[in-house]
């Protein structure tokens, strides 16, 4: 997907306030960033921050590290998550954005963090065989989300692709996790409190059925 380019967006985000440039001076301490020291949930590859935005202000009670790679996108995410907050008149001091390269997630977080939840939606699903370790759901990638996560830590993984779903099944029973709940048509299903995503909208409305499975390490 091509993203033009946003010249606006760098200086937004580090005038935020909740944007992070330097993800890996913080690494191990990123509740010393958040106003209150609160459980700690990631998601990876937030594009435009509809979802956390959302998952944010309606759990406070929670702090939100927001991880995607292009500026031009964290910064339309910096707006969209502004807008959520502002209309709900609520204090924007539980989520922080930054921009990483989630391959090198162990570069900007320890075990000392102790992540309890990890969001995995609608990641790019790298078809090609010669690709599959790029996947976020790759065991390679797994066996860093373990070290990461705290006792009992969860990753809650949506996507639209058949075929990345049943490779992530594989990847997870063959690693350190137990899958505790597995949902081949999550709008079908009576599963409570589903956040939809910009793209899960999309592909829900073309009649493609969104799959959904939730880890526990």
């Amino acid at each position: 997907m091509h993203i033009r380019p946003k010249p606006w967006a760098r200086p937004e985000l580090e005038a935020s306030g909740f944007f992070q440039a330097n993800p890996p001076e913080h690494r191990g301490q990123w509740q010393n960033i958040f106003k209150k020291k609160q459980p700690l949930h990631i998601e990876l590859g937030c594009g435009k921050g509809t979802f956390v935005a959302d998952l944010g202000s309606q759990n406070p009670q929670i702090n939100y590290l927001a991880i995607d790679l292009i500026d031009a996108v964290l910064g339309v995410a910096k707006r969209n998550i502004e807008s959520v907050y502002n209309r709900f008149e609520q204090p924007l001091d539980n989520i922080q954005l930054m921009s990483w390269d989630v391959e090198r997630i162990d570069n900007i977080l320890s075990p000392e963090d102790d992540v309890e939840r990890i969001y995995i939606n609608f990641c790019n699903p790298c078809p090609k065989r010669r690709n599959h370790k790029k996947r976020l759901t790759h065991s390679k990638q797994l066996k860093k989300y373990a070290e990461l996560l705290a006792s009992n830590g969860e990753i809650y993984f949506k996507t639209d692709n058949d075929g990345l779903f049943q490779d992530s099944i594989r990847y997870f029973e063959a690693s350190d996790f137990k899958i505790k709940t597995l949902i081949w048509d999550l709008h079908a299903s009576d599963y409570p409190g589903n956040i939809e995503t910009e793209h899960e909208k999309m592909y829900a409305s073309q009649g493609i059925k969104i799959k959904f499975l939730i880890a526990e390490l």
